[in-house]
């Protein structure tokens, strides 16, 4: 078995010890491999802002380490959450880099997981003109600060 249909059935185990009945299938997309939960309650399984599916995401890929050398990483969505949240934070990040553009002015973004965090960096990575910083530490939830970048 490979570990993508390894960590769609360690899904489904946890998914119906919970007491959900949902439909997993195995995406690809430019990160990797996702398995998409369908179900009739989202709401219960995403959580507050993503959480739920934090944590689920964490376990689905602590035990494909368990069993596997080199698993590869796992994301875990629900009735496609995290890609709005992505094309959400993704049109946020450009118009405050055109913010930053025109004020001249750094701009302190809400804190974000080190996943959304990358994110961030990649949209601004190709910007000649703004950069984006978060502080050191091994902190959960991070502030990431757009500014010009300096000459």
């Amino acid at each position: 078995m490979n570990a993508q249909d390894a960590a769609k059935k360690v899904l489904d185990t946890m998914l119906g010890h919970l007491g959900f009945t949902a439909t997993i299938e195995v995406e690809q997309d430019a990160e990797g491999h996702c398995l998409q939960i369908q179900t009739a309650q989202p709401e219960l399984l995403i959580g507050n802002e993503g959480d739920r599916l934090d944590d689920l995401q964490y376990l689905v890929n602590r035990l494909l380490r368990k069993h596997y050398e080199e698993p590869p990483r796992i994301k875990v969505d629900c009735n496609h959450y995290r890609s709005m949240q992505e094309q959400k934070l993704r049109e946020e990040v450009l118009m405050l880099a055109d913010k930053v553009r025109g004020s001249g002015k750094p701009f302190q973004m809400r804190p974000l997981n080190a996943y959304y965090r990358r994110l961030v960096y990649q949209y601004v990575l190709d910007d000649p003109q703004i950069e984006a910083t978060s502080p050191k530490g091994d902190m959960r939830l991070k502030r990431i600060t757009l500014q010009t970048k300096s000459s």
